[in-house]
């Protein structure tokens, strides 16, 4: 177990962001996973800036690789168009 204060508040802190971070990246990929599912070219393109949204916080704050997001924005995209 860790001594000091800050050890000890550092430990808090994580777990709080770990649980943030695991909520938020388990959402967008629910969302990402429903927009996949669409047949309705309508719903898809409205859907889809919400969902790049997502992906760009993700990549922004790490939890993504940025590479990743431009991928998954891309491979979206290009499935949206297809509809």
């Amino acid at each position: 177990m860790a001594n000091h204060k800050s050890a000890l508040k550092r430990i808090r802190s994580n777990e709080k962001k770990r649980v943030i971070n695991r909520y938020q990246h388990k959402t967008t990929r629910n969302a990402i996973k429903k927009l996949r599912e669409l047949t309705d070219a309508n719903e898809a393109s409205a859907a889809l800036p919400g969902i790049i949204s997502m992906v760009d916080k993700l990549a922004k704050k790490n939890i993504i690789h940025k590479n990743k997001a431009a991928n998954l924005k891309s491979n979206l995209t290009k499935h949206v168009a297809a509809l």
